[in-house]
């Protein structure tokens, strides 16, 4: 039997708050009983970006990520001292961030090393491998990424479910084969996606625990997911329509990844390099139509799902390459990628279900032949088009 509940109630819960509370101050204030000043300050300063809007500026993004302010007393440029100034100020506050502004007229294609020396004497360095205008928000700069992302997202998905008719004369066995497919390009893709969401996290300041933060909401998207279509299936809402309109999400996603990857390499002046990456992800990309047509090759939804699953699976890629280009940062895009990695996971739980009960309703071994081979083939597709955008 429940107790009453009022202000002694309330003052209960927060009693062990307080007591940290105090515990917490009583060792700031007091160093938790160790005072020694001869120790040397800890000083953590990420360079996040080196950015050129015009011919005769070098504008440096710092974050610092240690436990104390540091301040930016000197700045080089190919080793040579030079006039700058920081915005919001030089002593930067532990989780802060600043720009650092350089005067310098520096000469397109050619390379530059740019390092920061603190008030202690510890360097932080960064490189310009070929410099080249950073392109700003313009109405054409606009436009030309949505079209860059429109190449790689939303064509290539779109070419993909053109399969549609074909695939729904495989059969039983090939529809089944080709579920199985599915299943083999979403592993890769979750594995790609989270690796490549580590990689961007190791790039993060260490005070972010960007490793741990990315497989944190990578769980917290499948689990929120898997609870959200648990709801739709007791209101009976769930359908192969709609388990093709969640694989198109958890691809968007990825492809969210491939657009800011895009924009990044354009925005620091790669454009070689996006380029590339440009043919590649295009090539690689047709096959998730595959995967997103899967589930409805025994129906016959309307034009106007195909628009709307072409549009969801590639779509995020034109987002990603505004991101990408204009504002990129390293902790929005691990957190999007740890998003995508989970929604992928659960639409594999989503593929997986389906082709068992396709099996169990067929009479037909999961593990067939077919299925295997399909899977396999899957796997081995998306292999050989990641080779195409490996840098």
């Amino acid at each position: 039997m429940g107790r009453e509940r009022g202000p002694v109630w309330v003052l209960l819960g927060l009693a062990p708050l307080l007591g940290l509370g105090v515990l917490l101050a009583a060792v700031v204030l007091n160093g938790a009983g160790i005072d020694r000043e001869d120790r040397p300050p800890v000083e953590d300063l990420t360079i996040d970006r080196v950015s050129l809007p015009t011919p005769d500026e070098i504008v440096v993004s710092v974050t610092n990520g240690g436990p104390e302010p540091v301040t930016v007393s000197q700045v080089t440029v190919n080793e040579a001292l030079w006039d700058f100034t920081v915005e919001p100020d030089a002593r930067i506050s532990p989780l802060g961030s600043a720009e650092i502004t350089l005067p310098y007229s520096w000469v397109e294609g050619e390379a530059y090393g740019i390092t920061l020396i603190t008030a202690t004497g510890t360097t932080f360095s960064a490189e310009v491998p070929a410099a080249v205008i950073t392109p700003t928000f313009t109405a054409e700069t606009f436009w030309r990424y949505a079209l860059i992302g429109t190449y790689v997202g939303v064509i290539p998905v779109a070419l993909g479910l053109l399969w549609y008719p074909f695939l729904r004369r495989l059969g039983s066995a090939g529809i089944g084969a080709v579920l199985a497919l599915t299943l083999g390009l979403l592993v890769w893709l979750v594995v790609d996606t989270l690796l490549e969401a580590v990689e961007v996290a190791g790039r993060l300041p260490g005070v972010f625990s960007g490793v741990p933060l990315v497989l944190v909401v990578a769980l917290l998207a499948l689990l929120g997911l898997l609870g959200a279509e648990r709801l739709f299936r007791r209101r009976g809402q769930t359908s192969r329509l709609s388990t093709s309109y969640r694989i198109a999400l958890g691809i968007g996603l990825h492809n969210l990844g491939e657009g800011l990857a895009i924009g990044a390499a354009f925005a620091l002046g790669e454009a070689a390099l996006g380029t590339f990456l440009v043919v590649g992800f295009t090539l690689h990309n047709i096959t998730e139509g595959v995967g997103i047509a899967a589930p409805i090759l025994e129906e016959r939804p309307s034009l106007a799902h195909f628009a709307g699953l072409a549009l969801l699976g590639g779509g995020p890629a034109v987002l990603g390459t505004w991101i990408g280009g204009f504002s990129y940062s390293n902790l929005a895009s691990a957190v999007l990628l740890a998003v995508g990695a989970g929604a992928i996971l659960q639409v594999i739980y989503e593929v997986g279900r389906l082709l068992l009960k396709d099996s169990a309703r067929s009479k037909t071994p999961a593990l067939s032949a077919p299925n295997l081979g399909g899977f396999t083939a899957g796997v081995a597709i998306m292999y050989a088009t990641a080779l195409l955008v490996s840098v």
